[in-house]
């Protein structure tokens, strides 16, 4: 558990968007699990539409391949949670909404199983200029708290892809 506010959403969210802003920068989210708290997060930061271009929610299978470009084949041999779709999420995404990156996060915030994959298990994944990144997480807690920690992870692994981009020329 977070102390002291530290790695809170909107903390996180804060970081990345002041990193956007420095850099001249634009981003998009395509969301599963979190359901729409990614941008609902960001969102609260005043400024930020300078930087954010919008979302996608697929919650639904079906929608990561008709929306956000998730090759079909990709999602019948892995299912929706798995790294390889996080990547494809953000790629889909940034390609989609014409931003510089993309973040996604998929996974399974319960509260049972989903598809042999267990509560808790989530991707999330930042697409940017230079290539894409995932990070796997194993979370505790009930569904909010599955959800909220994803969204802080999802925004920190922007943070942090940022700091270690080299700047547009």
């Amino acid at each position: 558990m977070p102390s002291d506010n530290q790695n809170t959403p909107s903390v996180a969210a804060a970081a990345a968007v002041h990193r956007l802003v420095e850099r001249r920068e634009t981003f998009a989210t395509a969301e599963s699990l979190t359901g729409g708290l990614v941008a609902a997060t960001v969102v609260e930061i005043p400024g930020v539409s300078a930087n954010y271009r919008g979302g996608l929610v697929v919650y639904a299978t079906d929608l990561k391949h008709t929306l956000a470009g998730v090759s079909q084949e990709l999602l019948d041999d892995r299912g929706a949670v798995d790294p390889e779709v996080a990547l494809a999420l953000a790629r889909g995404v940034r390609e989609r909404c014409s931003a510089d990156w993309g973040v996604a996060t998929t996974g399974v915030a319960g509260p049972e199983p989903q598809d042999g994959k267990p509560v808790g298990l989530v991707y999330v994944a930042v697409a940017g200029p230079e290539g894409a990144t995932v990070r796997e997480l194993k979370l505790a807690g009930n569904r909010d708290a599955i959800r909220t920690e994803s969204v802080t992870s999802a925004l920190l692994l922007l943070a942090d892809c940022l700091q270690e981009a080299p700047a547009r020329s």
